[in-house]
């Protein structure tokens, strides 16, 4: 062992020994222990700067009105939520969950907004024996049958793509009247995936799909592709990338001849003011496809959501998973109300594994629906809906009116 190692177990030892000294909890091989009096530490991950920000904040806000109508506190002790910026990137990901399973303070991890943060972290988390609850990760290879091992500690409370992409297809063929499409994906594992289950349910109808075209998230210049996609006079451009280069395409398609008039459907990264600062008047008439997340649609206490969250940020929620990112702390909540054993002391034990089990097994009726998760961690359905910007305005930003809902 080097001189380097001894220092960094040095400096870990003291970080243990000021841990314990404080009766915060300490994890001991696969069980955490609490002692009386301190902190439950629930860790998260998001998208928190950056053209995202909105996405993975509104879902950090979801956790912390949960976390307020809990009273502040599971079993007797106060809930202490530690958030991490992730950058809907695989190396924001990495990074985040990097840092979260090196706190042993830590029982659990919520989030992530990306499918690209938690491809990359979730096998960090479970490798160290945390379980993670997706609140809008939405890659199908995520909760699939033949997902790896790594994947074990995963489990999500949102759909997953592997329903949206042919929903998507289907009202592209059946609504919009396109023959013709092209998709455009910015290689992460949720564009490449939900584009790929849109084009192959939309092909199986009889449809074409000309192209299926990729730019980079941080691509500014989308005139040569654009000018390809052109060249193919599609009826449609599916588009379900994030806010930054959705705008240039969108500002760009404008001024491509061909292009002007040509309906473009983004997806769930879109659904947020941000794509309307962005992009300007060229968001007007663009589509996203999306769940059903007007009140009608979610839980029955879903309004009361909606005016906790007004009363407490004084605004409506910047994007759709506000009420995934609350069911996903009262999922933990109920888990660790089955898995905790309580000392005779007052403090808890918590065993890992069995912290796994119980989420797996939790059914209850959550803010977005019903919540049950099948033997893969896919815990939610989707409800499909089409929603059109009808203004540029951020101030008037409200899923449902602007976006307006146009379908079901």
């Amino acid at each position: 062992m080097d001189g380097s190692v001894r220092v960094r177990n040095a400096a870990l030892g003291a970080v243990l020994a000021g841990l314990l000294s404080t009766g915060a909890a300490v994890a001991q091989s696969n069980e955490i222990r609490i002692e009386p009096g301190a902190p439950i530490v629930v860790g998260g991950y998001w998208v928190l700067s950056g053209g995202d920000a909105a996405l993975g904040n509104d879902q950090k806000r979801g956790v912390e009105l949960a976390i307020k109508d809990l009273g502040g506190e599971i079993l007797g002790h106060p809930i202490r939520f530690l958030a991490e910026d992730s950058q809907c990137s695989a190396e924001g990901g990495q990074t985040a969950a990097t840092k979260l399973a090196a706190n042993p303070a830590i029982v659990a991890v919520l989030g992530p907004s990306c499918s690209s943060e938690a491809t990359a972290a979730a096998p960090i988390l479970w490798k160290s024996g945390l379980v993670s609850i997706g609140t809008s990760a939405t890659s199908p290879s995520l909760t699939a049958a033949d997902r790896k091992p790594d994947y074990d500690g995963f489990l999500r409370v949102v759909f997953s793509d592997a329903d949206q992409g042919p929903a998507d297809a289907k009202w592209v063929f059946d609504q919009l009247k396109a023959k013709n499409i092209v998709t455009i994906h910015d290689g992460s594992p949720y564009t490449q995936q939900l584009t790929s289950e849109m084009a192959k349910t939309f092909t199986g109808l009889g449809g074409k799909v000309a192209s299926q075209e990729a730019v980079a998230p941080t691509d500014v210049d989308m005139r040569p592709v654009l000018a390809k996609i052109a060249s193919e006079k599609p009826d449609a451009v599916y588009v379900p990338i994030f806010v930054p280069a959705t705008a240039q395409i969108l500002k760009q398609a404008k001024q491509t001849q061909g292009l002007e008039s040509v309906p473009f459907i983004g997806g769930g990264g879109i659904m947020t003011p941000d794509i309307m600062d962005a992009a300007g008047a060229a968001v007007i008439g663009f589509y996203g496809a999306f769940p059903d997340v007007t009140p009608e649609a979610q839980g029955q206490d879903y309004p009361r959501l909606l005016q906790a969250y007004q009363d407490e940020y004084g605004e409506a929620p910047t994007s759709g998973f506000v009420a995934n990112a609350y069911d996903a702390m009262t999922m933990l909540k109920l888990a660790l109300e089955k898995a905790a054993k309580q000392e005779p002391d007052g403090a808890l034990v918590i065993d890992k594994a069995a912290l796994r089990d119980a989420l797996f097994a939790v059914q209850f009726n959550g803010m977005s629906g019903p919540v049950a998760c099948d033997t893969h961690g896919q815990c939610s359905n989707f409800k499909p809906a089409i929603y059109r910007y009808e203004n540029a305005d951020r101030a008037s930003f409200a899923i449902g009116t602007n976006p307006k809902k146009i379908y079901p």
